[in-house]
């Protein structure tokens, strides 16, 4: 944490040798050292500049770990990828008719072989996953990457200095990578629209959540109908709801209990539709290894025209969950995801489409139920319910995705407040949002209800997944010329090939639109809707606080006692801004009969990293002189970071934090007058390690701690004083202080504006979880002074 001990003494490197090369080294370390000192009271920027630890994300591990990593990939990351064999076919030849079986399945299967080696192996494996940013992967991950490299999110200049925030950029400035930096700075629309389209994979993500429940779910437990052939579908749904509320109903427990059983339990389906595929392919017709020349892909358009172009509405559902790969990446490493793509999912993959291909080609009628019909007898029930186990695993992945992502939204200021449990003490990342379980769970069982059967929840699938990758697609092209730098025709290449395949999948599944593929429109309609009310009206409340800041002349000119009485205790005084004092505290200090004797001004800041080492948390600085004992103080989060300390344990972090820095304060200013004692005897070689060990243990602040003529008032203050009163502050007791404000629309405002700001945010925020509880804030502790802002 900034302002722990000494630092940068210990640091600096220099010796114990009296030689003037070592004295010149001294001399400059302090002149360095000072140049960082405080020029104005109301800047953070030089007390962030150093950072206890500055770690490297590079990803080596053991080649032991590696594999442990890669095995438990393969339950979390490819559940949903691994039980889209349960319905591709029949969602491909809708009906269940084949109008060329020899030909036509041989075209279907080439199709999905080359859409598994083109889109998770090629543009996933190769290349998407190298765009992550320090580990972590998805579409906030990708938005939070180039919001650090151009100046597209408001950025502080403290939350530069994060250890989390660096780029690695390859190669040096390009003059094309300046120009799309310079443009996207300069332009609010180019702005806007980066974001848009970054909400927008957000939202087809939690369209996905709630499809992959549905279709997984329903297609395993079609099973039944195979194996009882009398058996009414209206049972089979009666059946995958009750799976899919007791699914639901158990979030809230966690799934740490029973984590570790989804890679054994995923493994065994791999190789389960693996050994099943040989075996078909064994006994099958040889011609399906025809597909793997895509010459018949050709052909299979040639021959069935508009009804091939539809048909890729289903083989796209080849590929679902392969966005997985990168949105899970911050759990495991690159490496690790690759090992188990490359060795087990992509094998057994081509295995089961294989066998399913050659057993259609000889049983062409059973395409409507083309897994399970071609499993041998003895083995039905035992797949059945290993294929019941897959789907319900590849379900709770998606929903845990979900959380994350709805997690993740909230944090960059994009979704209301909602309420967030930590499932699991051992692992932060295990989070259950009541509200988004419970509005997934009443989705996905409508549209089981509603559908009754793969085929159009298939087509609302495809729409989720193919929207998703395209926004990916984007974003890692721009990061492809922005920031790697890499030559244009290259990145115009991915763009061109891995565009053209999915804007054509696009194409087939909005084709569909009106046999299902509406759902995921309009949920991710009705989910951007909030999240960009929720952004906009959350920018316009934070650009009045920006414009009715209080000036520090007018902080200065109330003089110590800030115009009122200052009583024992600590005051955390919570808001939105980095610089300057809010103008809630000028309310606090009108209403209140007397105001704390030591106040903080803390501010809860999410930054554009995944996450903030703890080391490096939390930022300190004084306000005013040091008689007004003011001081703000920024908490900084990442997008994955989780807030699960106590109010208590903040405390505790926030008064170590205000001990460090004013020992820190107290140790420079000693330096910066050893100096210029030193400077003034013009005999600088005095400044020499051993003077800085002096100065360092406390030799000389009994007689430089006295204030100098020229030093502005108060600053005389000295560092026990001021230690002491924290300490008794703290004794007496910790209030929060907190403005309530109404956000309401200028009267002067356009119509839309009103009705957006004064309905629809109000309704939000009227509805979301309060900010009180979001920040831990004990409710004994708690005072809250009204404030309208008029935006």
């Amino acid at each position: 944490m900034v302002g722990s001990g000494s630092p940068e003494i210990q640091s600096a490197g220099i010796s114990s040798s009296d030689d003037d090369e070592d004295s010149t080294a001294g001399v400059d370390y302090l002149r360095r050292r000072l140049k960082r000192l405080i020029s104005r009271h109301d800047s953070l920027e030089e007390e962030a500049a150093y950072f206890p630890w500055m770690h490297s994300h590079n990803q080596s591990s053991s080649g032991l770990l590696l594999f442990k990593l890669a095995f438990q990939s393969i339950g979390v990351v490819y559940g949903d990828l691994g039980t889209s064999p349960l319905y591709v076919f029949s969602s491909t030849f809708t009906g269940g008719h084949i109008p060329n079986p020899e030909k036509d399945i041989v075209g279907a299967l080439s199709l999905i072989l080359y859409t598994l080696l083109l889109i998770p192996l090629c543009k996933y494996v190769l290349v998407v996953l190298r765009a992550n940013d320090n580990g972590e992967g998805g579409t906030f991950a990708l938005y939070s990457l180039i919001s650090r490299y151009a100046k597209i999110s408001v950025v502080h200049p403290t939350d530069r200095q994060l250890s989390t925030y660096k780029l690695q950029v390859p190669s040096k400035e390009l003059e094309r990578a300046l120009w799309i930096k310079e443009k996207l700075e300069n332009s609010g629309l180019l702005k806007n629209l980066l974001l848009l389209i970054t909400l927008i994979g957000t939202c087809m993500i939690i369209g996905d959540g709630t499809l992959t429940p549905a279709i997984s779910v329903l297609s395993a437990i079609s099973g039944l109908k195979v194996a009882v052939p009398a058996m009414d579908q209206n049972v089979v749904v009666i059946v995958s709801i009750v799976v899919l509320v007791i699914l639901f109903s158990l979030q809230r427990f966690g799934t740490s209990k029973v984590a570790f059983l989804f890679a054994p339990a995923l493994l065994l389906w791999f190789l389960t539709i693996g050994v099943i595929g040989l075996y078909n392919l064994s006994r099958g017709d040889m011609r399906v290894f025809q597909a793997l020349n895509p010459w018949h892909i050709y052909l299979y358009f040639k021959r069935n025209g508009k009804v091939a172009w539809i048909s890729l509405g289903g083989i796209v559902l080849c590929i679902t969950g392969t966005e997985a790969m990168f949105a899970d990446l911050g759990h495991f490493s690159v490496k690790s995801i690759q090992i188990a793509f490359t060795t087990v999912v992509l094998p057994c993959l081509l295995l089961a489409y294989g066998g399913q291909a050659s057993y259609l080609i000889r049983n062409p009628e059973h395409v409507g139920e083309a897994f399970y019909k071609s499993i041998p007898g003895p083995i039905f029930w035992p797949v059945f319910v290993i294929a019941t186990m897959a789907a319900v695993i590849a379900s709770q992945a998606m929903i845990s995705a979900s959380f994350s992502v709805m997690k993740m939204a909230e944090s960059m200021g994009c979704f209301p407040r909602v309420h967030i449990l930590h499932t699991s003490k051992r692992f932060p990342g295990q989070i259950y949002i009541p509200e988004i379980n419970w509005l997934i769970m009443i989705l996905t069982v409508a549209l089981t209800a509603g559908f009754k059967d793969t085929t159009q929840l298939g087509n609302a699938y495809g729409i989720a997944v193919v929207a998703t990758m395209c926004v990916t697609t984007s974003l890692v092209t721009l990061i492809m010329l922005m920031i790697w730098q890499i030559n244009v025709l290259v990145a115009l290449g991915f763009f061109l090939l891995f565009g053209t395949i999915e804007l054509a999948y696009l194409s087939s599944v909005l084709f569909k639109v009106t046999e299902g593929g509406w759902v995921p429109l309009v949920l991710a309609a009705g989910l951007l809707f909030v999240m960009y009310i929720w952004h906009y009206g959350t920018k316009m409340k934070h650009k009045y606080e920006v414009r009715h800041k209080l000036p520090m002349d007018w902080i200065s000119q109330l003089g110590s006692n800030l115009g009122t009485v200052r009583v024992a205790g600590l005051g955390l005084v919570y808001n939105e801004l980095v610089h300057g004092v809010p103008g809630i505290f000028h309310r606090f200090i009108t209403y209140l009969p007397a105001i704390h004797s030591v106040l903080v001004f803390v501010c809860i800041r999410y930054v554009p990293v995944a996450t903030v080492p703890r080391e490096e948390r939390i930022v300190v600085r004084r306000i005013g002189p040091k008689s007004y004992h003011m001081y703000r103080c920024i908490v900084r989060y990442g997008y994955r970071d989780m807030r699960t300390e106590t109010a208590w344990l903040f405390e505790q972090l926030l008064v170590e934090c205000l001990e460090n820095f004013i020992r820190r304060e107290a140790r420079e200013e000693a330096l910066e007058r050893a100096e210029n004692a030193a400077a003034a005897a013009n005999n600088e070689s005095l400044c020499t390690p051993l003077l800085l060990r002096r100065v360092e243990s406390g030799e000389f602040e009994e007689d430089l701690m006295v204030a100098d003529n020229d030093d502005e008032a108060g600053s005389s203050v000295s560092e026990d004083d001021s230690l002491a009163l924290l300490r008794k502050c703290r004794e007496t007791g910790i209030v929060y202080l907190l403005g309530h404000g109404d956000v309401r629309a200028r009267k002067d405002s356009f119509f839309l504006k009103k009705l957006v700001i004064n309905y629809f945010y109000a309704f939000l925020r009227r509805n979301c979880k309060q900010r009180a509880e979001t920040l831990n804030i004990p409710p004994g502790q708690l005072l809250r002074i009204g404030m309208t802002y008029f935006v």
